[in-house]
């Protein structure tokens, strides 16, 4: 992992060592989670993102998710998020990949308070903002770390984040959440009380596999499963499913000769994907590179070869709400980014 990271490093010359051959290269894709930035372990911008994106794969649309990138440097506080919006969307302006949608933060601890900020968002995203993703992923033991700057306690439960979470449901914007499996209650808490809100879990509800968590253990595989059902159970909740190279989740493919095989991957995430897709059905999932963060684990072509091998006994339409529909309906994505070279609108 780079210093002062909880992410592995990015290494090119290693990831290279491993080139598949494109499968199922006529599926158009929507990657529906990745971060740009500029930080002292390295920078990952627009261009660079074309580039893993470029690898084969039909990839046509793409999600910024908030990372702290290009915040204002001065002026009010609850204001300086803003400047990531309008970052993404300089680094974009002159690009033919530009994100289609922008998921920023907002901080939610504000309550009712927070509705000039996410007023100001809107108006940054000129039409781009689709959604607000507060960090909130937090664990008592320190070997489970997944930000550079770990979330307090408790912000899921606060009366100030539902008031919030009530103004981002009024302006018809999704909440993102990224916490862990021991936190899945606090999410079932959040989506019942603010019905009218769409909550987006991230990274498959966060199964952990690192300090007193074993991914292998067969009892805390249920545990996370039995949490994600809770939230699946709610009809406005959504699942994001990736984020396996995050290192909370307990992988190490990073520390090997070459790096993992589709195949490999495949087989590792397949009862992790499997729950994830019978709780919540193809219509309510979506597949996410979330890269930079998980490009130290695996490549970009390898990553979408795996989620095509996993939902390769899907049907035609189920595979298209998993890879790019059930994304572009959930944050309002064009849908004529995937109309077919006849120009025939999906069904």
């Amino acid at each position: 992992m780079s210093t002062g990271s909880p992410h592995h490093q990015v290494r090119e010359d290693w990831l290279a060592l491993v080139q598949e051959e494109i499968l199922a290269p006529e599926q158009p894709i929507l990657d529906a989670h990745h971060h740009l930035w500029d930080r002292p372990e390295g920078r990952y911008g627009v261009a660079d993102l074309l580039c893993d994106a470029a690898s084969g794969h039909d990839v046509r649309a793409s999600l910024y998710v908030q990372c702290r990138t290009g915040y204002r440097p001065d002026g009010p506080e609850p204001l300086r998020p803003v400047g990531e919006v309008e970052t993404i969307r300089d680094w974009g302006h002159s690009s033919p990949f530009y994100p289609a949608g922008i998921v920023g933060f907002a901080d939610l601890q504000l309550g009712a308070a927070v509705a000039p900020v996410l007023e100001a968002l809107i108006e940054a995203g000129q039409g781009a903002l689709c959604g607000i993703r507060n960090t909130t992923a937090w664990h008592a033991d320190p070997a489970v770390r997944s930000n550079p700057r770990p979330a307090p306690e408790g912000l899921l439960r606060s009366a100030a984040f539902i008031e919030g979470a009530r103004a981002v449901a009024a302006r018809g914007l999704t909440l993102d959440i990224w916490a862990y499996q021991t936190q899945l209650d606090e999410i079932v808490a959040v989506a019942r009380a603010v019905p009218e809100l769409t909550v987006v879990v991230d990274h498959c509800g966060g199964p952990l596999g690192v300090g007193p968590y074993r991914r292998d253990d067969p009892d805390n595989f249920r545990s996370w499963r039995a949490g994600l059902a809770r939230v699946a159970e709610l009809p406005n909740t959504r699942i994001k499913i990736g984020g396996f190279g995050l290192s909370v989740m307990g992988y190490d493919y990073a520390s090997r000769p070459t790096p993992p095989q589709s195949s490999v991957l495949a087989a590792d995430w397949q009862p992790w994907v499997d729950s994830c897709l019978s709780l919540f059905g193809p219509s309510r999932g979506m597949f996410e590179s979330n890269f930079p963060v998980d490009k130290g684990q695996f490549s970009y072509r390898t990553l979408w070869n795996a989620f095509k091998r996993l939902a390769a006994g899907l049907s035609d339409a189920e595979r298209d709400s998993l890879f790019w529909r059930s994304a572009a309906r959930c944050y309002r994505i064009d849908e004529h980014i995937f109309m077919d070279d006849t120009g025939r609108k999906p069904t």
